[in-house]
């Protein structure tokens, strides 16, 4: 539109133009010897004709830009009109989703509505301090009201847990109540899904729980050998998911679903903190960087704390620096709030970018709402720099076993880069083209070297039926027994992968200073531990 009014207002000016050229015209006559054979009239009726010839092309263009606007205006009010009726469209499913989903409540506090009179939720009424039940009853509601819903959708609301396990709780037998799920490990997702609703038959299910944590130190992990006992591993996994599955019963109880001698008092409170006491020293020379986020035990006495809400008989800081050794777990995001400790994830960050773990710092980020305080594309390329920066100090080492696990530790850091990259959406911020590329690059690089000792292998010969030799031709495909499967092993939960969900509510005050830790190992990469990082989170 100001173009056409520049060209509009130049046009005006052709008949003042025309006048001064005019002028200079006649002075030039006046002051030449000769007289010039063009006359001033023919030159006027010429740049007439080009002034009229200028109009006429300008009000058309005028025209079209004119038609074009009504044309653009008409369908901006069209567009306006769509959207209107897809937003009504929205309104009307939200209402019917919000009726629906109240429906579902409704049903749901109708299953739980107390038989008997409603137990006290007041101060120590249910035996929890109240600092800790307001910051974590939301999502201890939020996840009973999800899991109780599920079996209503698939057509089983009136499902029941199994005899076996609502007979060992009634009984109170925990010893074989530990037996139970360790016999039947390949249905440890079904029964995890029926132990709370079985701890409810217990007298007190607190202090079934308690003493099912009786063993849970008694040996040692690690054998002579170096190997794991598997007894005692899966013996301390499953006090882990007893203690999760009564603190599931703890949010029940906000419901009224428990009775009165079944609540958490001040007397078991008392058992649960001399069972943290004790856990507390073992737990003193724990390796964080070893753990690498993943630590049973860590995992285990923090949970003890938040399901016995004892975590204020313990010192804030000290609970901070456990914090590390779990992150990777997918609850580790739960414990911090049930524990009172969103305002202290600015120092648990800093420690773990201090160890090397961006990834892991960049999780936390997103799971608090730190992304402002921690940007997440520095630090992703920041863990790729350092992960690089190793691979070139190994380069120098030629031996053929260096060399591989310098290529394995740069493509587990690409891929755990790409994983958190898709997860939170951050292609936008940090291409991940050449990032692909490069692990196409070390995949192949990786493939060649094992066609390459594959066929540096000596072959056995085998004799011919006639006497004479067979010579086999070398080839590049690796012998079957190359490839073993890997061993079966029953799937707990811990072993899943996780990502930490979003936050759904205002994080906490920021106000407190981060805690300090020293360090006392290097960098993630240069600890001495040959570990492939994994951007997903076990449970």
């Amino acid at each position: 539109m100001a173009d056409m009014q520049s060209v509009a207002t130049l046009i005006d000016s052709t008949t003042s133009k025309i006048q001064q050229l005019q002028q200079a015209f006649a002075v030039l006559e006046s002051h030449s010897a000769i007289s010039l054979n063009l006359k001033w009239k023919e030159l006027e009726e010429h740049f007439h004709g080009l002034e009229k010839s200028l109009n006429k092309r300008f009000h058309e263009v005028k025209d079209q830009e004119m038609e074009y606007v009504t044309k653009v205006t008409e369908a901006q009010e069209m567009l306006e009109k769509q959207e209107a009726v897809v937003v009504a469209k929205e309104l009307a499913s939200l209402d019917w989703l919000q009726e629906k989903r109240d429906a579902a409540l409704s049903a749901i506090f109708e299953k739980h509505k107390p038989s008997a009179s409603e137990p006290s939720t007041n101060g120590m009424g249910n035996g929890v301090p109240a600092n800790i039940v307001e910051e974590n009853l939301d999502v201890k509601a939020a996840k009973s009201c999800s899991e109780d819903v599920k079996p209503a959708e698939n057509g089983n609301a009136d499902a029941k847990p199994h005899s076996e396990l609502v007979k060992l709780c009634e009984e109170m037998d925990a010893e074989g109540l530990q037996k139970f799920i360790s016999d039947n490990r390949k249905n440890l997702s079904s029964i995890r899904e029926e132990i709370p609703i079985a701890l409810r038959s217990a007298t007190n299910p607190f202090t079934l729980v308690l003493d099912s944590l009786k063993d849970f130190y008694s040996g040692e992990i690690l054998g002579l050998d170096g190997k794991k006992d598997g007894n005692l591993l899966g013996l301390r996994r499953t006090c882990l998911m007893l203690m999760e599955s009564l603190g599931q019963l703890l949010a029940d109880s906000v419901l009224g679903s428990l009775s009165d001698n079944q609540m958490l008092t001040l007397e078991i409170r008392e058992q649960a903190k001399a069972i943290a006491t004790e856990w507390k020293p073992k737990l003193d020379d724990l390796d964080i960087d070893a753990s690498s986020g993943n630590s049973l035990e860590a995992h285990a006495f923090l949970q003890l704390l938040a399901t016995f809400g004892i975590a204020s008989e313990f010192d804030q800081d000290e609970i901070c620096k456990l914090i590390p050794a779990v992150t990777r777990r997918r609850q580790a995001v739960d414990l911090c709030r049930s524990l009172g400790l969103s305002h202290k994830m600015p120092g648990v960050i800093e420690v773990l970018l201090n160890s090397g773990r961006q990834i892991e710092a960049v999780n936390l980020a997103y799971a608090f709402e730190l992304t402002e305080q921690y940007a997440p594309v520095p630090l992703l390329k920041a863990y790729l720099k350092e992960a690089r920066k190793v691979s070139q100090i190994k380069a120098g080492n030629t031996s053929p076993s260096a060399q591989t696990e310098t290529n394995e530790r740069e493509l587990s850091a690409l891929k755990a880069i790409i994983k958190c990259i898709e997860e939170h959406k951050l292609e936008d911020q940090y291409p991940i083209d050449p990032l692909q590329k490069r692990i196409l690059q070390l995949e192949k690089a990786k493939a060649d070297k094992r066609r390459a000792a594959e066929a540096a292998k000596p072959q056995s010969k085998r004799p011919r039926a006639n006497g004479t030799t067979y010579a086999p031709r070398v080839t590049g495909i690796p012998d079957k027994s190359f490839y073993r499967a890997p061993l079966e092993r029953y799937p707990y939960p811990y072993d899943r992968q996780y990502v930490y969900p979003a936050e759904t509510h205002p994080p906490s005050l920021m106000g407190s200073a981060p805690y300090t830790i020293s360090p006392t190992h290097t960098t993630y990469y240069g600890n001495g531990y040959q570990v492939q990082y994994q951007a997903t989170y076990l449970h």
